[in-house]
């Protein structure tokens, strides 16, 4: 009867193991961290058609109390307009975010609070995006009370930052709102892994900062190499709408030198994520051997 229950005790113990939530500790002292007087306080910045029941659930969100020392801001379709060559004035804007400027080399750090509710844009590919656009050096948090996909929350981000002092090209906004629509889009339509486009994305940047190029033909040769290496095979629609881009990119006034760094470090987040997810796959196979084994095993003692 022993031997029996063996089995069943070791299946039990490992659905433990699996089930098991991960718990992640915050800091609960109650500090609070000085604001940086170059920059002055975090900003907070509010979709503009947010109902007031909506507006506390993301104040919740953020963890903003009564106590927070922030500047409240609205984004609306206007602000779409302003940063978006083709921006629809009268969109409706729920995405919101938390910016904290950063003083220079701190670099960025993208937290999107409310997963759940922020459908199609990843952390990395608001990260690609805010580079393209040239914000650099700060703590971006961004939440929505309800399913959308994201591509608001950017616009606020740019609107924040301005009002901290810095000073955005409307081009590279507009590009880089380009770049975040290409990469929902190769990871909703073509099926590509969310975290593997963004690597496609950050390799790519990285060969035009390291080589300069100075034609279309020479970016689409960059994009070939880039896609060969990283094993993804696009259609021609996508393929071109991905070379577009990068030719946009390329033409760019950015200091590619100071690109590069910035660029290696988001490279490293992605490569990490992706280690992630290829450890956690391989996790789950291993729990589904040991059940197929298990389950052979009571087999045999029955027979």
């Amino acid at each position: 009867m022993k031997k029996l229950l063996q089995p069943f005790l070791v299946a039990i113990i490992m659905v433990g193991v699996v089930i098991a939530p991960s718990i992640t500790f915050a800091d609960s002292n109650g500090s609070t961290e000085a604001v940086n007087e170059k920059f002055g306080a975090p900003i907070v910045v509010f979709g503009g058609n947010l109902t007031e029941d909506q507006k506390k659930s993301v104040k919740e969100s953020l963890k903003i109390t009564e106590n927070s020392d922030i500047q409240e801001i609205e984004v609306t379709g206007q602000d779409l307009a302003k940063y978006l060559k083709d921006g629809d004035a009268s969109a409706r804007m729920f995405s919101s975010a938390k910016i904290t400027r950063k003083d220079a080399g701190k670099g960025l750090v993208i937290n999107i609070v409310t997963p759940d509710n922020i459908t199609e844009v990843t952390a990395e590919m608001y990260a690609n995006a805010m580079l393209t656009a040239g914000i650099h050096d700060a703590v971006v948090e961004i939440a929505a009370p309800k399913p959308v996909t994201g591509h608001s929350a950017l616009v606020g981000i740019y609107k924040a930052y301005e009002v901290t002092g810095g000073k955005l090209d409307p081009e590279r906004t507009d590009v880089a709102n380009d770049e975040l629509s290409v990469a929902t889009n190769l990871a909703k339509e073509a099926g590509i892994d969310d975290a593997k486009v963004s690597e496609l994305l950050t390799e790519i940047k990285k060969q035009i900062a390291e080589k300069n190029p100075t034609s279309r033909e020479e970016v689409e040769k960059i994009v070939s190499e880039q896609l060969s290496k990283l094993k993804i095979e696009l259609s021609d629609k996508d393929r071109q709408l991905l070379i577009d881009l990068m030719d946009r990119i390329r033409k760019l006034d950015i200091d590619f030198s100071k690109w590069g760094d910035q660029l290696n470090d988001l490279s490293k987040t992605i490569e990490d994520k992706i280690g992630k997810i290829v450890d956690n796959e391989g996790f789950w196979q291993s729990v589904k051997e040991f059940f197929n084994k298990l389950i052979d095993s009571i087999r045999s003692i029955f027979k």
